[in-house]
C-alpha cells in the first residue's frame, strides 16, 4: 500500500462515506428490501435544514458507498409510499405510529418491504435515523434491508467527544464524522471569550455549525477563577467570569468544570489553601493537597457560586463538575462533599481511575485512563451509589470512543471484547444509578473503530444480547468473510493481553505515551555543568501540551496508595512479558488473516497490523525501560569494578535491543500516519521522532563508553 506522510490520515478521516463498500456478489435473502435507483428519498416541503441535510447525506451515501443513484423529492403530504425512503418528524408525519418517538434523538424506524420510514421525535431523530440506515447497509455490504419496525431510543442523553482531527479543531467535515460515529455533543476547551487552545476562535460559529449536525457544545472550562465565594465581591466576580461565558454563548449546552483547572483560595485546613504553584515556601513544599485536588469543605459553595452566575444569565446551560482529581480521598470525606453538592449541578465521575489492583501482595492501582480496567474502581462505584441516593444527575468519564492513555499516540486500542465488558458494566450503572451522560474521550481525540459501532448497539434500544455475533459482522464488514474469524481471534488475544497492562504514572507519562520513540537516558550524571539529566522531548512549537506531558527521565512516580517502584518493577515485568506473549500471538493470527482479505479491504488489514505491531513494540519499550531503570540504579549502588562493568554490559545489551525495536517501528508509522500522533502533543512517534530516538541513543552510548573508562581509571 502507499506510504503515508504526516497528517495524511486527515484525508481518510474526511471520507465520511467510504467509496465502493457494496459487495456485488451478495443477493437479497429472506424477502429483504432492495433499494435501487427507482427509489426516492422524500422530505416534507417545509422540512428543516437538518432534515434536508439528512436526506442529502443519505443520498451521497447511497451513491458513494452503494453505487445507487437516487433523487430527493419534496412532498406536501408526508406519508408512506412505495419505493420511498421518507425522512420526517413525528409532527409532520401523515400517518399512525406505534410506538411514538418522544425522547430527544429517538426515531421510529420501519421497513415494510415496500417503503422505508424514519420518523424522528424531532429533527435530530431524523438525522440519526438516516445514519442508522447507512450503518445497516454497511453491515450488509449492500443496499438491502430486512423487514422490521422498531422504536430506536438513545439510553444515554449526552455522548460528548473532543475533536479527532486536532485539538479544538471542528471543521464541518469533522462535525459530520462525529455525528456519524454516534456522538451528539462536542467538548471545546475555553480559556477565555473566543479563546481556545488554538488561540482565537469564533466559538459561537462552532456552536451554530455543530447544531446543524445535531450536535451540542460543552464548554470545557480552562478559565481561571481564583476567588472564595465568601468574599464581599464574589457575586460580581463570578458574574464577570462565568456569567460572561453564559452571555457570550447562549446556545452552549453545558459548561464542564474539573478541579485541576479550577483552584480557589479554600479555607479548608486539610489543604494548602493556595494554588499548586504557590504551595512551596522557601523551597519547602506544603505536603497538603492544593484546592482542586481535594474535596474541600467549601468547594460546594464555590461551585454553587459558579452555577448561580451561569443560571442567572441562562438557566438552560447545564453545569458539570468532575471529581477526577480526588477519587483517591477517603470515602467519608468524599461523601461529605457530595452531601453538600448542589443538586442542580451534574456530577461527573471517572470510571476506572484509582481502581485497586494487586499483583501478588503488591498494590498497583490504576493511576489514569485505561481499558485494562473493565470494572469500575471503588471511587466510581461509591460516588455513583451515593449520588444516586442523593438525587444528583450523574455523568461518567467513560472513554468509550476507543482510546485511553494506554498507548498515548495510537488512534484506538483494538480490544473490542474488552470494550464490550466495560460497556456492559457501565450500562449496569446507567440502569441502577442513572449514569446517563458520557464524556467519551479526553483531548487524545477519536478515530473510527469497532468500539463506536458497539456503543451504538449497546446504548440504544432495541437492546441486543448477541454481541459476539455483532462483533463478527463488524469484522466481515471491514476485513472480509474469510478473514473475519481470525480477526476476531486476534482481537480477543489482545483483549486478554490487557489483563497484564501496567497503568502507572511513570509509564503512562513516559514510554506508553510516546511508544518506541521514548528516550533512554543513561542515569549517571557525567557533566561539567551539573546539568539535569531530564531532556525536553521535541514537539511542534504549536502543540498545546507537547513535551509538557512527557516525562523523559524515567523513574517511579510514587503514591501513598501504591507499592514502591523497586518492589513493583520485577513483578510488573513478569506481567508485561505475559502481555507481550499474547500480543505476539494476536499478531501471528492477524498475519495469517491478511492474505484472506479481499483486495479492497486489504488496506484495512495492513493498517490494523501496523497498529498492533506498533503497540507490540511499545510493550517492548516499556519492558526495556523498566529493566534499564533497575540496571542504572544497581550500577550506581555497586562498589566493585567487576560488578559495575558486568551491569554496564547488560545496560548496553538493553540499548541494542531497543535500537532494533525502534527500527522495526518505522514501517508502522509509514503505513498509517495517524499512529504516533495525538491532538494535544502533535507528532511524538513519527519517522522523524524514531530517527531522533536513534540519534539520542547514539549520543547516550557515548556516555556509557565514557563511564566504562571512568570505572577503569
Amino acid at each position: 500500500m502507499k506510504e503515508e506522510k504526516n497528517y495524511d490520515f486527515l484525508y481518510r478521516m474526511r471520507e465520511i462515506h467510504k467509496a465502493d463498500r457494496r459487495n456485488c456478489e451478495l443477493e437479497p435473502v429472506g424477502g429483504e428490501t432492495v433499494v435501487d435507483s427507482s427509489w426516492v428519498i422524500a422530505v416534507k416541503d417545509s422540512a428543516s435544514e437538518m432534515v434536508r441535510k439528512a436526506a442529502a447525506d443519505l443520498q451521497d451515501y447511497l451513491f458513494t458507498s452503494m453505487n445507487v443513484s437516487i433523487r430527493i423529492e419534496k412532498t406536501v403530504a408526508a406519508e408512506k409510499k412505495a419505493k420511498q425512503i421518507l425522512l420526517v418528524t413525528k409532527n409532520d408525519f401523515n400517518g399512525v405510529l406505534s410506538p411514538v418517538p418522544e425522547k430527544r434523538g429517538s426515531y421510529f424506524f420501519e421497513c415494510d418491504g415496500e417503503n422505508i420510514l424514519v420518523c424522528g421525535a424531532e429533527e435530530r431523530g431524523v438525522l440519526y435515523g438516516a445514519i442508522h440506515i447507512e450503518d445497516l447497509m454497511n453491515l450488509r455490504e449492500a443496499p438491502y434491508l430486512k423487514k422490521c419496525a422498531y422504536l430506536r431510543e438513545p439510553l444515554v442523553r449526552m455522548r460528548s467527544v473532543h475533536s479527532g482531527s486536532g485539538i479544538d479543531d471542528f471543521p464541518d467535515w469533522q462535525l459530520n464524522a462525529i455525528v456519524h460515529a454516534g456522538f451528539n455533543a462536542i467538548d471545546v476547551f475555553v480559556k477565555d471569550i473566543d479563546t481556545t487552545t488554538r488561540g482565537y476562535c469564533n466559538i459561537n460559529d462552532i456552536i451554530e455549525r455543530a447544531s446543524e449536525y445535531g450536535i451540542d457544545v460543552v464548554l470545557y472550562n480552562y478559565v481561571r477563577c481564583y476567588k472564595h465565594p465568601d468574599d464581599a465581591d464574589a457575586e460580581e466576580f463570578f458574574d464577570s467570569v462565568y456569567g460572561n461565558l453564559a452571555r457570550h454563548y447562549p446556545k452552549a449546552r453545558a459548561i464542564s468544570l474539573v478541579g485541576e483547572s479550577l483552584e480557589f483560595p479554600s479555607k479548608d485546613p486539610a489543604t494548602t489553601g493556595k494554588r499548586c504553584r504557590d504551595s512551596v515556601v522557601d523551597g519547602i513544599p506544603d505536603t497538603r493537597p492544593s484546592p482542586g485536588w481535594y474535596p474541600c469543605c467549601d468547594y460546594p459553595a464555590f461551585l454553587n457560586a459558579i452555577k448561580r452566575a451561569v443560571h442567572k444569565v441562562n438557566p438552560e446551560i447545564e453545569v458539570i463538575f468532575s471529581t477526577y482529581n480526588w477519587g483517591w480521598a477517603p470515602l467519608e470525606v468524599r461523601k461529605k462533599f457530595l452531601e453538600s453538592f448542589p443538586k442542580d449541578i451534574t456530577l461527573q465521575i471517572t470510571f476506572e481511575i484509582f481502581k485497586a489492583n494487586e499483583r501478588g501482595d503488591l498494590k498497583t492501582p490504576v493511576m489514569d485512563y485505561t481499558i485494562s480496567a473493565t470494572e469500575p474502581g471503588y471511587y466510581f462505584s461509591s460516588e455513583a451509589k451515593i449520588a444516586h441516593e442523593l438525587g444528583l444527575r450523574i455523568r461518567a468519564t467513560s472513554n468509550l470512543a476507543g482510546t485511553t492513555w494506554d498507548f498515548g499516540c495510537a488512534p484506538y486500542v483494538p480490544v473490542p471484547q474488552r470494550w464490550i465488558r466495560k460497556m456492559l458494566n457501565l450500562k449496569r450503572y446507567l440502569k441502577e444509578c442513572g449514569v446517563n451522560s458520557f464524556y467519551e474521550n479526553h483531548h487524545y481525540g477519536w478515530w473510527e473503530n469497532p468500539t463506536l459501532d458497539l456503543a451504538k448497539e449497546i446504548f440504544f434500544t432495541p437492546e441486543h444480547d448477541e454481541l459476539d455475533g455483532f462483533l463478527r459482522l463488524l469484522a466481515v464488514r471491514d476485513y472480509g468473510g474469510e478473514a473475519a474469524d481470525k480477526v476476531v481471534e486476534a482481537w480477543n488475544l489482545w483483549s486478554n493481553a490487557m489483563d497484564f497492562y501496567v497503568a502507572s504514572n511513570e509509564d503512562q507519562y513516559g514510554p506508553w505515551r510516546t511508544g518506541p520513540s521514548y528516550p533512554f537516558i543513561f542515569q549517571p550524571n557525567i557533566s561539567r555543568t551539573m546539568a539535569n539529566k531530564e531532556i525536553q522531548f521535541p514537539t511542534a512549537p504549536h502543540a498545546h501540551f507537547g513535551y509538557k506531558i512527557i516525562k523523559t527521565l524515567y523513574q517511579p512516580y510514587e503514591n501513598e496508595n501504591q507499592s514502591p517502584g523497586p518492589l513493583r518493577y520485577p513483578v510488573e515485568l513478569k506481567d508485561l512479558e505475559k502481555m507481550l506473549e499474547l500480543w505476539e500471538k494476536g499478531l501471528s493470527v492477524l498475519e495469517e488473516a491478511l492474505p484472506l482479505m479481499p483486495p479492497k479491504k486489504r488496506d484495512n488489514g495492513d493498517r490494523l497490523y501496523a497498529l498492533a505491531k506498533f503497540m507490540r513494540n511499545a510493550v517492548r519499550t516499556v519492558i526495556h525501560m523498566k529493566n534499564w531503570w533497575m540496571l542504572n540504579i544497581r550500577l550506581q549502588s555497586l562498589s566493585s569494578r567487576e560488578e559495575m562493568l558486568a551491569v554496564l554490559d547488560k545496560i548496553e545489551a538493553v540499548a541494542k535491543e531497543e535500537v532494533q525495536n525502534v527500527l522495526d517501528t518505522i514501517p508502522c508509522v509509514e503505513t498509517d500516519s495517524r499512529i504516533g500522533w495525538e491532538p494535544s502533543m502533535e507528532y511524538v512517534c513519527d519517522k522523524w521522532h524514531l530517527e531522533w530516538k536513534l540519534r539520542q541513543m547514539e549520543s547516550m552510548m557515548l556516555d556509557i563508553i565514557a563511564y566504562r573508562k571512568m570505572i577503569q581509571l
